[in-house]
């Protein structure tokens, strides 16, 4: 694996182990993210992705090995010190607060980067407009591609530049899933965002990803390229039950 601090490098795991009441999960994940990709982490249920997405945020701690994010080892940091270096969380089932409304999630995501920039709501209202529809509206009410909508807009809100997301499909009809591929590639493209997904369903990860590390037991064993998963015998290989 190449060093974090090399040119074009933003997040990067070294041996990194991980798990739940002392049992590893993670088996020493080995994984380099360049900066300005949109990187997808695939593999069957239960092999790790979103263990790994909870140690690369803080909410599970580092058995053992290092993660390293613009050149400095953040590995024994909380999830807000993470945050506040500029990295944002999408959780899986999106985790929004539902009695709250549109714009008090929004402001949650202030912590972000802390008080290093300001906060930008007009940015998150243009890429989601529903949410400026819906603003005085509780989190609650919404539909699940709507909550998602807010999940990320939440993060986007502090200006983050490395945003994590496990299995942003989930639960979200066909239609807004390809919305939100479509979002996502945006604000990669025009505003740099780093993208690390987990995802499962194949029409978002192609639409998406321009990296595909398959993860297996814990560890990544291979890359494939986005367009092998138009080939029935790779998707079996790495993500048929």
């Amino acid at each position: 694996m190449t060093d974090a601090r090399t040119s074009g490098s933003l997040l990067a795991m070294s041996g990194l182990r991980s798990g739940y009441g002392g049992k590893p999960v993670l088996q020493g994940v080995e994984l380099t993210v360049e900066q300005g990709t949109i990187a997808a982490v695939i593999g069957r249920n239960g092999v790790g992705k979103s263990t790994l997405m909870k140690t690369l945020i803080g909410l599970l701690p580092a058995m053992d090995g290092a993660v390293t994010f613009e050149g400095r080892d953040i590995s024994g940091l909380k999830p807000h010190q993470r945050a506040h270096l500029g990295i944002g969380y999408v959780p899986q089932g999106r985790e929004v607060f539902p009695r709250m409304t549109v714009e008090e999630n929004l402001k949650v995501g202030e912590m972000i980067h802390g008080a290093k920039k300001p906060a930008d709501y007009d940015r998150v209202y243009d890429f989601f407009p529903i949410l400026r529809e819906r603003r005085k509206q509780r989190a609650g009410t919404m539909s699940g591609g709507q909550q998602q909508q807010l999940a990320i807009g939440r993060v986007l809100v502090g200006s983050p530049s490395l945003i994590l997301l496990d299995e942003p499909s989930e639960g979200i009809q066909p239609s807004i899933v390809q919305e939100i591929a479509r979002i996502v590639v945006e604000l990669n493209r025009s505003m740099g965002i780093t993208i690390v997904f987990v995802e499962q369903n194949l029409e978002m990860i192609r639409a998406m990803a321009r990296h595909c590390y398959v993860m297996d037991k814990g560890r990544i064993v291979t890359e494939v390229a986005p367009e092998q998963l138009n080939d029935r015998e790779t998707v079996r290989r790495y993500l048929a039950v």
